[in-house]
Formats: C-alpha cells, sequence, structure tokens
C-alpha cells in the first residue's frame, strides 16, 4: 500500500507540472520553460543527493543517465506539445507511452503481478487513451491537437521510469540527480536542433523553476515506489498524471471534459482502486 501511495503522490506531482509548465510555455515559449524546468528539477535532486548521498555503483549512475535522457527528451517534446496543442490531448497520450515501456521491462524482469493488478493495468491503459479523445472523434498525428509530440514525449518518460527503476534503494539519489542534469542537456540539444531559443526573457517562464521541482518531487515518488514495490506496477500509477492535468485544465481554463473523456477518468479511478486490492 504505501508503494501505491508513493506512486499515487507522483501522479500528482507530475500532473500539477505539467499543467503549471504547460500553461507558462502556451503563453510564452515552450524552451525556456523546459530548460527552467530542468533545472529546477536538478536543484531539487541536489539537495537530495547531497542530504542522502547513499552507495551507488557505477552502473547505478548508468541507469540515472539513461534516466535523464529519457527525460530530457520527454520533457522537450511534452512542454513543445503542451504550447501549441490541447492539454487533454498531449499529457495523456504521452502517459500511455510512460505505461506501456516499463511494463514491457518489469514483465521481462520476471515481475508477475496478481491478476487483479494485471485488471487495474488494463484499465488504465484505455482510461489513459480515452481521457484523450476529442469530441470530434479521433485525432490526426502532426495536427494542433499536438499528438504527435506526446507520442514522443511518452516514450521519453517510458525510458525515464524503466532506468529509474533499476536503482536500488542503496544507491542514494546521485543517479536520480545525475538523470536530472542529463536532462539539462537534452532539453537544450532537442531545443538548438529544432531552432529554439532556451534562454528565458518574460517573468512567466521561471515559472518553469516551479514545474521542475514538482517534477523532482514526482521522480522521487516513483522512485521509492518502485524500489518498494513492482516497476510495472509503479509506472503505472505514476502515468496516470494526465488525469490530474485535465482535471486541472477543466477547473481552471475550462476545458470542457465530454462524455469519452469522463469515461476514461472513471477508468482511471478504476484502475487505481484494483491495483491498491491487488
Amino acid at each position: 500500500m504505501i508503494a501505491v501511495l508513493l506512486a499515487l503522490m507522483g501522479a500528482i506531482s507530475y500532473g500539477v507540472s505539467d499543467f503549471i509548465g504547460g500553461l507558462a510555455s502556451r503563453r510564452t515559449s515552450v524552451w525556456p520553460v523546459a530548460t527552467l524546468a530542468c533545472v529546477g528539477a536538478a536543484g531539487g535532486t541536489l539537495v537530495l543527493a547531497l542530504a542522502l548521498p547513499g552507495h551507488p555503483h557505477p552502473s547505478d549512475l548508468g541507469w540515472g543517465l539513461l534516466a535523464g535522457m529519457g527525460s530530457g527528451a520527454g520533457t522537450a517534446f511534452l512542454y513543445r506539445g503542451l504550447a501549441a496543442g490541447r492539454m487533454g490531448v498531449v499529457a495523456p497520450v504521452s502517459g500511455v507511452g510512460a505505461t506501456l515501456i516499463p511494463v514491457l521491462i518489469g514483465v521481462l524482469a520476471g515481475e508477475r503481478p496478481s491478476p487483479v493488478v494485471w485488471l487495474g493495468i488494463a484499465a488504465a491503459l484505455p482510461g489513459i487513451w480515452l481521457v484523450s479523445r476529442e469530441d470530434t472523434g479521433a485525432v490526426v498525428p502532426g495536427g494542433p491537437s499536438g499528438l504527435l509530440d506526446g507520442i514522443l514525449a511518452g516514450i521519453g518518460f517510458g525510458l525515464l521510469f524503466a532506468a529509474l527503476g533499476q536503482v536500488p534503494a542503496g544507491a542514494g539519489y546521485w543517479p536520480f540527480m545525475g538523470s536530472q542534469l542529463v536532462s539539462v542537456a537534452s532539453v537544450l540539444v532537442a531545443c538548438l536542433l529544432l531552432g529554439g531559443d532556451p534562454r528565458p526573457y518574460a517573468a512567466e517562464q521561471w515559472w518553469g523553476l516551479v514545474s521542475g521541482l514538482l517534477a523532482a518531487g514526482a521522480g522521487l515518488g516513483f522512485l521509492l515506489a518502485a524500489q518498494r514495490g513492482l516497476l510495472s506496477v509503479s509506472a503505472v500509477l505514476t502515468s496516470l498524471y494526465p488525469a490530474f492535468t485535465v482535471l486541472l485544465a477543466a477547473l481552471v481554463l475550462r476545458e470542457h471534459i465530454h462524455r469519452v473523456q469522463s469515461w476514461g477518468l472513471a477508468l482511471c479511478g478504476t484502475a487505481v482502486v484494483l491495483v491498491a486490492l491487488g
């Protein structure tokens, strides 16, 4: 149960982080916000690493670096999608990839969730997908909804969860901190390759630091959950973060939650209950 609660705390933190970062990106520019978010996350994890250094092996640091590559790529594409498309599409689609990849890795590594947990996983995947649906039906990749960016972000975040889940509790937080440093470099590289400018020029963009601190807290919740439970279960629950982004978008921005999205939210809630019972 502790692992379930930690993963849900990670989902809430990620959802709020994505909402804040996406809103700032939409109103100004994506790249300064994404860069500051990664810097904020790196600063937060540095404090953790100094307070609880642990005893990491070189392989643990390697997993952290790989996680950072996924985190940086995921953040870059997520924020670009949130700035240009609907929050209710980009964030949920990214959650599907963030779920599928670590679940597959966990099963290949020998994890065997109970039948009830498998039912929860089976409910989570269509739940996340239904939350992403538009009133007019299926969205088109690369269109104004930001679906393609959501898919690419999901691949990046799936790599983040799968790699970070390999770090044992005794390694401390230096691997986690290393992942955030790599994510800063990854976002800067993606920015330059895509013709962006990472330099902040508006006060509102500094909200990216807040978004990054929340993301660091979310990553911590997932890491602790994966160390205390199954990687597949922790990844599924943490990947429910789009539900919280969609709810915030509805409450603050008045984005409409249509009937199909409501079904998706209901399935996400069902997934949490089933995983907790399992």
